[in-house]
Formats: C-alpha cells, structure tokens, sequence
C-alpha cells in the first residue's frame, strides 16, 4: 500500500470510527487493524516534555498531508485544538507537566485576511438574475427561490435559514390583488417585515449529532444561548416570502424551507441548484473567477450593498 492509501485509511479509521463513539465498536476487521497499528505505534504524551518534540509535534499540527503548511485559520484552529488538548490532559491528571508544552513553543501565528475579496460579491442586476436561475430549476427550484433570498436580502447565514420558523418572522398587513395576481402593500406601508430568531442548524451530521439529525441545533454563532438577533426584511424579500408561504406553506414544525417530499431540506439540493445557476449565469470567464463561488457569497453581497447605501458599520454589524 503506498503511502497516500495509507494515509487515507488511517483518517478513515479516526475520523469515523475511533472518535465517533458511535461508531467505535463496529469498525470492519481493515479498520480495526489501522486501529491496532496505531495504538502500538503512538508515543507516549510524556515525549512532549522535550521542547524540540513539543515544537516537531506543533508543526505537524499546522501542515498538510502534501506537506504545505495549512490556511492561516486553519494553522490558528488546530494550535488551538491540540493546545486545548493537552490543558484538559493535564487537568484530568494524564500527564504531568509544569506548563502546557504546546503553549511554551514560541510560535507566530499566521496573518488571516479580515477583509471579503470583493471578487466574489454580486452586483443587484447578478444576484436577480441568480435568484430567477433557481427558480425555473424543477423540482426544488420555486421552494428555493426564498432561502436563497434570505441570504441575499437580510444577510442570514445558510444554517440561520435552515433553523427558521414562521414563528420567526414577522410581515405587515398585505392584500392580495385578484386584477394583477400579486401582493401588495397596503396605502401607506412600507412593506417591510422583521426576522428574530435565536437558533442555528449547521450541518454536521447524523455521525456527530446526539439525536442522530443531520443538522446540530444550537445558539447562534458568537452568542450566548437564548440570545436572539433581529434583522428587517426587504420589501422585495417580504413579497417572496410572501408567495412562498402561500405557494408551500410550512412543514410539520413550523419551519418554512423544507424539502420537496416534506423533510428536511438537503444541504446538497441547494449546493446543486446554486451551481446550476451559476453555470447559467455567469460568462464562463466569471464562473472560473470567485465570483459568488459560494452561496455564502451572498451574505457578503448583502452587507457591502447595506455599507454602500450608508449603513452605519456597528449597525450592519448587529
């Protein structure tokens, strides 16, 4: 076996099956050899006490398998973990060390780019004709037109769509025009609504999830528990959710995107139709740009267009 297949199975092997404890005694008789081999071939955390093996061991912690080192976040995230790591050794007694050797090594950490490359920011005229790409795709595509809009019209992160409710959102008095066929304002209304919401279901799988759902429900990123962020919807927002909740309702729990059999929606149903639309938009100089590469591109679209029009940046920031 050359070494990139071994290399793969042994992520295999403690990826999915030595730290999913779910997983842990089930592993197939390839895996539960890795396994064995790694038990035999891993040091003891004591060798850690030499600087030198400290600094070799932090290294391997911020490179790639190809040997590169990794992304600035990336290189910062994992000298977080493995620091963190041995912190709680120390203090459930598994080793006995002064001071946390990882710590001690003197390391600089990685410039990280704070700034969004405008590369990938859509203008209006783009992000509409995005919006109109996933509409005409059948069968998900109609249902779809709304969650992308929330994205690009109030700034939500995808798992923030993904956790709302009905019960999230708030939309002043409409009536409903039989000559035209559509929504409309009442006189004297500006036709804006509200979103608040406290809940976030980011994607992380049934493997690590404790009810086995594909989605881990918790708080909002970079708040505490029960706090909750309120954020306006957009005239042109409020008319589509509008006509989306005429059109599909809601599902069995109140939340308004779900799929096309009535479960939840897929991660890859919407992965699949934003490229879909892209392909079908964008010139083929832009599709190989980062131009709205990914469909969080659409947040970064809405925030620079609330900056431009003037938004105080503490205000857009909340």
């Amino acid at each position: 076996m050359n070494l990139t297949l071994l290399l793969c199975l042994l992520r295999k092997a403690l990826t999915q099956y030595s730290f999913n404890t779910k997983m842990r005694d089930h592993a197939p008789e390839d895996i539960a050899a890795a396994l064995a081999w790694v038990s035999r071939s891993t040091v003891n955390v004591s060798v850690l006490a030499n600087a030198a093996n400290a600094r070799a061991f932090l290294e391997a912690a911020v490179t790639n398998v190809d040997g590169k080192r990794a992304a600035a976040s990336t290189a910062r995230r994992h000298r977080v973990i493995v620091a963190n790591a041995l912190d709680y050794a120390k203090e459930l007694g598994a080793i006995d060390f002064s001071t946390n050797p990882v710590r001690a090594v003197k390391w600089t950490a990685p410039k990280t780019v704070r700034m969004v490359d405008r590369r990938c920011v859509v203008n209006q005229h783009q992000a509409r004709k995005l919006l109109n790409a996933i509409r005409v795709q059948q069968p998900s595509g109609p249902r779809l037109v709304a969650y992308f809009a929330c994205i690009y019209y109030a700034a939500l992160r995808p798992e923030e769509v993904d956790a709302l409710g009905e019960d999230n959102l708030t939309l002043l008095p409409h009536t409903w025009n039989t000559e035209t066929g559509e929504w409309e304002d009442p006189p004297g209304s500006d036709g804006f609504g509200e979103f608040e919401f406290g809940k976030a279901s980011p994607l992380a799988g049934r493997d690590w999830t404790d009810d086995g759902d594909q989605r881990d429900h918790r708080q909002l990123k970079h708040r505490a528990k029960g706090e909750t962020r309120t954020v306006p919807v957009h005239p042109e927002l409020a008319k589509i959710l509008r006509a989306h909740i005429t059109q599909f309702g809601t599902g069995p729990d109140g939340r308004l995107f779900i799929g096309v059999r009535g479960g939840e929606l897929a991660e890859i149903t919407t992965r699949r139709a934003w490229i879909v639309a892209r392909k079908s938009v964008l010139t083929e100089a832009e599709q190989k740009s980062p131009l709205a590469k990914r469909i969080y591109d659409l947040r970064h679209a809405c925030l620079s267009l609330w900056l431009n029009a003037g938004i105080v940046p503490t205000q857009a920031a909340d």
